[in-house]
């Protein structure tokens, strides 16, 4: 039998070199290869394997966390269903992105209303995957995929949860009510969430640097969404605020549970350049880490979490994507272990 040293190297498949039993695990991760709607560099279907493959190189003690892999960790395998949906989707999806949307055209009108049926049966899946885990206690997270993944976690965790908050990081708002007629477009899940979720009271926003002016527009006068964009938060920083100040006041803007959503592009782009949509300015990856320090710090439970928009094309967009996901894991621990 195999003795498991937590120092040593990976000697188990499951991911971070952890014994790969979900019934056992403290925390559950689902994979959500999906990747149709993807409108400028496909790869996010990848990102789930990058991410696995990149964790066992991750060294299991965190100063930040302490040793999150003794609650258990388990990645699900790729579900075949999820699978099949994504490949006739990509499939009817890409003539549609490469002609700019539908346009009147009769057979990418049909294909696209097909998109959105599988769309909905994704949601629909995961929801009940997902389901299946959170009904025996299991601390949830989802690794996608592109940003339209985690919608049916979202709302899972929502129905048992209501009054949650999700903090949402992002180089984008994710506020379009469609993008290329997709109603589930990864440039569409916050505003899903704003029109569909009622039982989600808050959308947290940080690092959002590109949007359109209804996105914006929205993003003002709605009171369910508070905004730190990425200007804003230069723009203190470079008046000399300090970083932890910043970061305990976006902890502030959260009701007590919180679900975070993590694309990876709201980090700078050196720590994503494969990403498929990345943008120029962003946090780092010590900002992100303080603003989870401070959502822990302040006394609030973290109930659930995605990590999407990890490249598989990149070695080191796993490499960051899989420490950003033991991150997510550790703070999420924490905060159910604080006072």
């Amino acid at each position: 039998m195999t003795t498991f040293d937590p120092s040593g190297p990976a000697e188990f498949d499951g991911i971070f070199g952890l014994p790969n039993d979900p019934d056992a695990a403290g925390v559950v991760l689902l994979p959500v290869p999906w990747e149709p709607t993807t409108s400028y560099r496909k790869g996010t279907a990848g990102g789930p394997k990058n991410i696995y493959q990149a964790s066992l190189q991750v060294d299991l003690f965190d100063r930040e966390n302490g040793r999150p892999y003794e609650a258990g960790i388990a990645l699900l395998r790729d579900d075949d269903e999820i699978v099949r949906l994504n490949d006739e989707a990509c499939a009817l999806a890409q003539p549609i992105i490469d002609n700019g949307g539908a346009h009147d055209r009769p057979e990418l009108v049909r294909a696209l209303a097909r998109v959105n049926e599988l769309s909905d049966a994704l949601n629909q899946r995961v929801d009940d995957i997902a389901s299946r885990w959170l009904d025996m206690g299991k601390l949830v997270g989802l690794v996608g995929g592109d940003h339209s993944s985690p919608f049916g976690l979202m709302r899972a965790i929502a129905r048992r949860r209501p009054g949650l908050g999700v903090l949402h990081f992002d180089a984008h708002a994710d506020l379009r009510a469609a993008y290329e007629g997709f109603a589930h477009s990864h440039a569409s899940i916050m505003y899903n969430v704003h029109e569909q979720l009622p039982d989600i009271a808050t959308i947290v926003q940080v690092g959002v640097r590109d949007l359109s002016e209804e996105e914006n527009d929205l993003s003002e006068r709605s009171p369910r969404i508070r905004s730190f964009f990425d200007v804003d938060l230069a723009e203190r920083a470079f008046a000399g605020e300090p970083f932890g100040k910043i970061a305990s006041d976006i902890a502030a803007a959260l009701p007590k549970e919180v679900y975070i959503s993590f694309d990876i592009d709201g980090l700078e782009p050196a720590l994503c350049p494969a990403t498929g949509t990345p943008v120029p300015g962003g946090l780092s990856f010590r900002e992100a880490c303080a603003i989870l320090r401070a959502v822990v710090a302040s006394g609030r439970t973290i109930v659930g979490f995605d990590l999407n928009e990890v490249s598989g094309a990149s070695e080191w967009d796993g490499i960051v994507g899989a420490r950003i996901l033991y991150k997510l894991i550790g703070a999420a621990l924490r905060s159910r272990r604080s006072p």
